[in-house]
Formats: C-alpha cells, sequence, structure tokens
C-alpha cells in the first residue's frame, strides 16, 4: 500500500500518461479519464485484494474490477502498467494497429487486468452483478467493484440491473457512478437530467454513500466505509463528484474533452502542470 502522498504523485503520472497516450493515438478521451485518475490510483494500489502478478479470468480469491464506460481506457490502462500488470512501455501503442491497447478494452487481445469488453455503454453493471454471484456460489469472499459514467446511467440496462442487484441481495459488490456531469454531447443536465441520483439508487434497494473522487484522502476514508458496508444483504452504490479534466486547467469542467485529443502545443502546455513523478515511458 502506498501513502496518501505517493498516491497523489502516482496520479499525477497517470495524467501525464493519459496525455501522451492520447497524443500520440491522435484519438482517445482523455476528459473522464483525467477526472478519474485519482480514484482508479487509490483502487489500484491502495484498496483492491488483487495480484497483478498471479492475474487469471475467474479472478479466484482475488478482488474483482470491471470498467463499464469503457472509454476512458487511458486511466485503466495506466493505472494497469503501473500497478505491474504489463510493462510501462506498451503504453506507447495506444490504440495502434496490433496493440493490446484498443481504444475499449477488449477480451481477445489478452491484456492482463482485463475480464470485459466494453464500451457498448450500459452493460458493465449487469456483468459486475453477474461475477458478484458466481464469487457467492463459489464460497469466495473477495469483492467487485465496477465504474460507470453518470451519462451511462441513463441506459435502461442499468436500472434492470439495479433491481436485480437489490432483489437478489448482492451484497459483496460496490459500484461507482462517476459524476462529472458531462457527457459527449454536452452536460448531463442539458441531454437527460438525472434528478437526485442518491434518492434514486437508494429508491432501488442500494445502500449510498458520496464522496469527492478528486480528493484522495476522501476517496480512502469513503470507500474503506463502503467496505464495511458489504455483505448486509444490500448492493452499494458509489457517487463520486469528480471534475472532467482534473489536472489540466484548460480541461477542466468542459464536455469538449470527452472524445477529443490535444494537439503538441496542448500537449505541452498540459504537461507542464502535471510534473513527472514516476518517469514517462
Amino acid at each position: 500500500m502506498l501513502s496518501t502522498n505517493d498516491l497523489i504523485r502516482t496520479a499525477t503520472q497517470v495524467r501525464r500518461d493519459i496525455l501522451r497516450m492520447t497524443n500520440g493515438a491522435r484519438s482517445g478521451h482523455p476528459g473522464g479519464s483525467l477526472g478519474c485518475a485519482d480514484f482508479l490510483t487509490a483502487l489500484y494500489f491502495n484498496i483492491l485484494e488483487h495480484d497483478p502478478t498471479d492475474f487469471t479470468m475467474d479472478g479466484k480469491d482475488q478482488d474483482i474490477f470491471f470498467l463499464s464506460n469503457g472509454h476512458i481506457s487511458p486511466v485503466w490502462y495506466s493505472v494497469l502498467a503501473r500497478s505491474g500488470y504489463f510493462p510501462v512501455s506498451e503504453l506507447s501503442t495506444f490504440r495502434k494497429l496490433n496493440s493490446r491497447l484498443q481504444g475499449h478494452p477488449t477480451t481477445q487481445e489478452h491484456l492482463p487486468g482485463i475480464r470485459m469488453s466494453s464500451g457498448s455503454l450500459g452493460q458493465g453493471l449487469s456483468v459486475a452483478i453477474g461475477a458478484a454471484l458466481t464469487k457467492k456460489l463459489n464460497g469466495d469472499h473477495k469483492l467487485i467493484y465496477s465504474l460507470h459514467g453518470d451519462g451511462e446511467i441513463q441506459e435502461g440496462q442499468i436500472w434492470e440491473a439495479a433491481m436485480f442487484a437489490a432483489a437478489h441481495k448482492v451484497d459483496n459488490l460496490i459500484a461507482t457512478i462517476d459524476h462529472n456531469n458531462q457527457q459527449i454531447d454536452g452536460s448531463v443536465d442539458k441531454i437527460i437530467p438525472l434528478g437526485d441520483i442518491r434518492a434514486k439508487w437508494s429508491s432501488f434497494g442500494w445502500d449510498v454513500l458520496e464522496m469527492n473522487g478528486n480528493d484522495m484522502n476522501d476517496i480512502l476514508a469513503t470507500m474503506k466505509i463502503a467496505k464495511q458496508h458489504t455483505g448486509n444483504e444490500k448492493p452499494v452504490m458509489m457517487i463520486m463528484k469528480t471534475e472532467m479534466g482534473m489536472g489540466v486547467d484548460f480541461m477542466m469542467g468542459t464536455n469538449h474533452w470527452h472524445g477529443v485529443a490535444p494537439n503538441d502545443e496542448q500537449l505541452a502546455r498540459a504537461l507542464s502542470q502535471l510534473e513527472e513523478t514516476l518517469g514517462d515511458y
């Protein structure tokens, strides 16, 4: 486990990776990736009980994470590499022909750390529930974690899964919503307002918590509480407030950078705001 300061330093390097990967590919989704860098860094370096050197698809006796909003693959690839699932140097192949690091994660590439193909939004919660039930059937007491976008929960399948998980007491699942209020076509409030998200999930029978996803101390403290809420016959939903483009002043607070890669000039400007802490790939 890393100290809070080391987690912050690692998240800063992850942000540099995200920017360089999307610039190198001239495509990708930097905005949401930057916003979730703190959370995924905390998850993989301090929260998950996992072994990067012993990756298996069934994840027996290990915690499992599913990324449902697969378009933010840059942040996930960076954290997977930095935590030891595959060489950091492989990040340079992002979105290139024959690369294992496709724009949306795929299982056919056999990339360690990836257990489902994601990109078609709305499906990840169903997969996570299935994995959680499998662990229960197998007597495996480790947990399932998943991450979803707030725009993604406009998908109907999410709410079918929400009802199912509560009805079947899937209490070994901690799901998180990245609530940055931005999606590709504008603000979430402009496209389909979500209303009181906490009240919605509570009414569906979930145990609901909230946290600041760009505050490392709050992430660690609240996720510890979330883990304590498991095993109580309710699935757990974490509503995580983040800022799209976090860490780069001209990318923050706008949907513009949802799916636009920085050019060379923008990359240099962005990297000047983020200290190189672990060494670039």
